[in-house]
């Protein structure tokens, strides 16, 4: 067995000693290589047409444009449409002549980021597809169908690649401990966020374990725990705090004084910053955040008021401006409190920044063009308006796979308190029409 610190000769890097050398080797992509899938079919079949791969970064456009390649033994010709130009199309497309009557073998030309290329060198390509020279592939993150010009996509076949799931995700995972001879264990915590930090991106998550264990193996360490997989791989900037404590104290007296309801103490701690020379402005724009965070939805007034009293202040200066803010402050001190919808902020994006990029249901997708209205994009989808009471009951808006999720819990306090009505009335409808 490999010691964990012995010498080693120099390895190409990891994604590279992972690359598929056949269709079955490949992870994800099940709805496009599985058993009687289309492009399992096509490689079956050594017939295969010119196409678009779309899909994320990651995904393995690349590597299946090369196992096609092999698979009917035809000279492969990569270009890429960030460095490449019209020199460079007219070059593959004599080498292509070149192979063809030299060896009979036919040329798959593969472009990386086709979207990249203009009108006029998509259009370079189109006489050499239609004779049968080369068979065109274009890899693509963007929509073909606003990217890739209509002549060209008439001629080859779209295959939308997605993201690989935390399975998938999981199984390539596995495959890279194997590389390094299963050296390296990892707390489960550390795992899951090296899968969540992956987010659905194959490339991403062997660049990551790489460096990861490379810097494991400098420090010695077999056991790879969350602290230090943080503490090598994202170290994050701080800010420098450039205010004084006592400025910072009494701001925070402000804050709490008007989030408890005590508006002669919030208008206390307001005159005194005033008096110790603190930019109007910059408590006005604390006002406008107390407003946004402590009273939020249950009165949004809070949120006009304080913004409209910084701009009387910009207008009018001292000491109208002044009197403007301070009306602001006393009335964000006596109006109804919730910090619901900054709770529904907070959770919801934390939510987001641990979980991976999920797609968005095709009933919900937009279909301005044929090629989307194919693919379902829009099928399904139930208009409110035409709804009974404009509410479509029952309907799904999260991710599939997901499920619906509460970030939202309005109060009972002020307009909340009606707005909390409504929302349990709606999900009443939602449970009878599921039934």
């Amino acid at each position: 067995m490999t010691s964990l610190f012995s010498p080693k000769a120099p390895q190409a890097p990891l994604a590279e000693r992972l690359r598929p050398a056949n269709i079955d080797e490949v992870v994800g992509q099940k709805h496009l290589l599985g058993a009687g899938k289309p492009l399992r079919l096509a490689f079956q079949s050594g017939k295969l047409p010119s196409m678009i791969l779309w899909g994320p970064p990651g995904v393995g456009k690349t590597t299946l444009a090369r196992l096609i390649a092999n698979s009917v033994d035809a000279e492969f010709i990569p270009l890429s449409a960030v460095l490449s130009g019209i020199k460079d199309i007219r070059e593959a497309v004599e080498r292509a002549e070149h192979s063809l009557q030299q060896s009979g073998r036919k040329t798959i030309l593969f472009v990386d980021e086709v979207h990249r290329f203009n009108k006029g060198q998509q259009d370079a390509f189109l006489p050499y597809v239609e004779s049968g020279l080369i068979t065109f592939i274009g890899a693509t993150t963007e929509n073909p169908s606003f990217e890739v010009n209509s002549a060209l996509l008439s001629r080859a076949s779209v295959f939308v690649l997605n993201s690989l799931s935390e399975q998938e995700l999981s199984e390539l995972f596995n495959r890279a401990k194997a590389a390094y001879d299963n050296l390296f264990e990892l707390s489960e915590d550390a795992t899951q966020q090296i899968l969540a930090y992956a987010d659905g991106d194959a490339r991403r998550l062997l660049n990551f374990v790489e460096g990861l264990f490379n810097a494991a193996e400098t420090a010695g360490k077999s056991h790879i725990d969350l602290e230090f997989m943080q503490s090598t791989m994202a170290s994050k900037l701080r800010r420098f705090d450039k205010g004084g404590e006592a400025f910072y104290d009494q701001i925070s007296a402000l804050h709490k004084s008007v989030r408890g309801s005590n508006p002669d103490a919030a208008l206390y701690w307001f005159l005194r910053m005033l008096d110790g020379g603190a930019d109007p402005l910059y408590l006005g724009r604390r006002i406008i955040r107390m407003a946004i965070e402590d009273i939020g939805i249950a009165d949004p007034r809070a949120q006009t008021m304080a913004l409209e009293a910084c701009q009387i202040y910009e207008r009018l200066g001292s000491p109208e401006g002044e009197l403007a803010l301070s009306n602001a402050v006393i009335y964000c001190a006596v109006a109804p409190k919730s910090n619901a919808a900054y709770m529904a902020y907070n959770q919801a994006k934390a939510y987001v920044a641990s979980d991976k990029s999920r797609t968005v249901p095709l009933h919900l997708r937009n279909a301005p063009t044929k090629l989307m209205k194919e693919l379902d994009y829009g099928k399904e989808y139930r208009y409110a308006h035409n709804e009974p009471d404009a509410y479509a009951a029952g309907e799904q808006y999260f991710p599939d796979e997901m499920g619906p999720v509460q970030f939202y819990h309005p109060t009972p306090r002020g307009l909340e308190g009606k707005i909390s009505e409504k929302l349990s009335h709606l999900r009443e409808l939602d449970k009878k029409a599921k039934k």
